[in-house]
Formats: C-alpha cells, sequence, structure tokens
C-alpha cells in the first residue's frame, strides 16, 4: 500500500489522539451492503467539526458576526478495506501541518479490529466572510491547533 501523504503508516497511525465514532447505517450502503464510496467525506466532516469543539477551536467560525469563516479546499480519502452494514468505525483527526491561514489535517478510519479501513487528508482555510480572502490565524488559534490533544469517544 503506498499513500503519498503517510511516509511510514505506523509512525503516522500512532499520532492520532482524537477519535469520533460511528455505526454504519442501511442508507449510508449500497445494494450490496458497502460502505457508499461518498459517506466517508461526510465521517471527516462530523469527526472534524468534533475536533475543531473538543480544541475549543470554532467558537468565532460560529459567532454571525465574526469575519472568518473556515472552508474546505481540498479533500480526499483512500479506500484500503470493505465496510458493511452495522460495524462501528471510529475517524481519527489529526493536524498534519499549520500554515498562516489554512491547515492540513490527515484522517484514518478503523473498524472494530483495529484495522486501518479508509485514511484521508485535507485542507481548510480560514476566509473572509466578506471578501472570501483568505485571513492568518491569530497566535490563540494556531496554539490550541498545534497541542496535543486527549483522545475522545462518545
Amino acid at each position: 500500500m503506498r499513500i503519498s501523504y503517510i511516509n511510514d503508516l505506523q509512525a503516522w497511525e500512532k499520532e492520532f489522539t482524537f477519535s469520533y465514532p460511528f455505526v454504519v447505517r442501511f442508507s449510508e450502503t449500497d445494494m450490496f451492503g458497502h460502505l457508499n464510496n461518498t459517506v466517508p467525506f461526510t465521517y471527516f466532516e462530523t469527526a472534524r467539526i468534533n475536533y475543531f469543539k473538543h480544541i475549543n477551536w470554532i467558537t468565532d467560525w460560529r459567532d454571525t458576526q465574526s469575519e472568518t469563516i473556515p472552508v474546505v479546499a481540498d479533500l480526499q480519502c483512500d479506500f484500503l478495506k470493505q465496510v458493511y452494514l452495522d460495524e462501528q468505525v471510529d475517524v481519527y483527526v489529526k493536524t498534519n501541518k499549520v500554515g498562516s491561514s489554512s491547515i492540513d489535517l490527515h484522517y484514518m478510519g478503523k473498524n472494530q479490529l483495529g484495522q486501518i479501513v479508509f485514511t484521508g487528508r485535507g485542507t481548510v482555510v480560514q476566509i473572509s466572510r466578506f471578501t472570501g480572502k483568505a485571513v492568518a490565524f491569530d497566535e490563540e488559534n494556531i496554539s490550541k491547533i498545534k497541542e496535543p490533544q486527549a483522545t475522545i469517544k462518545k
């Protein structure tokens, strides 16, 4: 297995500290009972939002008076194993790189056997809701996203 954004799978896997659990619902499967290939992107979104909440990072973004909002600039998923109805998948999120106005996040989905079933990466950019242009993060937000985070299970 070769995934361009992962140099050493075992080292990469150990860097995750935050996860969010999902159970595959019937509506998320195709006619063969496999997880539909669009669903991990929804899982990424939910896990990402909960990751940001966990580190208290998106409070300003939810304020309708705030100038800045996050946008997903790109997102990809690599499928490694089949996932089926009623399987539990824990989706892990970690910050890979922090730029002046963007962050690169990595994702890992693991089944109940601890096997990696899919991986992903994506870039989130903070922009002005008025101009649509990138806005640099302040120091407080940069420090929150760089701090190691504890695992959370709901």
